[in-house]
């Protein structure tokens, strides 16, 4: 198993070469221009949040506590990466990853699917080395009902009237 240096928490990443990917070179920028590249921890977290939620099988990311925060923070426009958090180098990155699976989903094969695809989306959009992405299932999503809709289901039926021979009329 191969060992990879620890990841601290420190200053925001300096990617030194961006992906061959990039694109096209900006129109008048020549070629050998240089400057810094700074990628903030919030923003990995942002890519592995949107790779990990396109991984079917995934129902949401994130606790329970703070899924119910993040449907509060969703009303209001906030927070794309909630269930994930980065930890960021000059060059490397780790992530973990908090998710609820859907019901019926293998947990193994979901985490690895959860994993390569982190994995590969923080690396090509990045450009930096992710050196771990950990995943924890802190939940299994199996289409229970939401406290509102309990009490729908407990709401008295309609009154009922009898018709000729007995016979109930709704």
């Amino acid at each position: 198993m191969e060992q990879y240096p620890e990841v601290r928490p420190g200053p925001p990443a300096y990617a030194v070469d961006p992906p061959e990917s990039g694109g096209p070179p900006v129109s008048g920028v020549p070629s050998e221009a240089t400057g810094r590249t700074v990628i903030q921890e919030q923003a990995v977290a942002k890519v592995a949040a949107a790779a990990a939620r396109s991984v079917p099988g995934v129902h949401s990311l994130g606790t329970a506590p703070s899924r119910a925060l993040g449907a509060i923070r969703d009303a209001v426009g906030a927070d794309h990466a909630a269930g994930v958090r980065a930890e960021v180098g000059e060059t490397q990155a780790a992530v973990d990853v908090t998710l609820v699976a859907k019901y019926g989903v293998p947990l193994q094969k979901l985490a690895d699917s959860v994993r390569a695809a982190v994995y590969l989306a923080v690396e090509e959009l990045t450009g930096l080395t992710v050196i771990e992405v950990n995943v924890e299932i802190a939940d299994v999503f199996i289409g229970e009902s939401r406290p509102g809709d309990a009490r729908q289901a407990e709401a008295p039926a309609a009154p009922r009237s009898a018709g000729p021979a007995g016979i109930e009329v709704l």
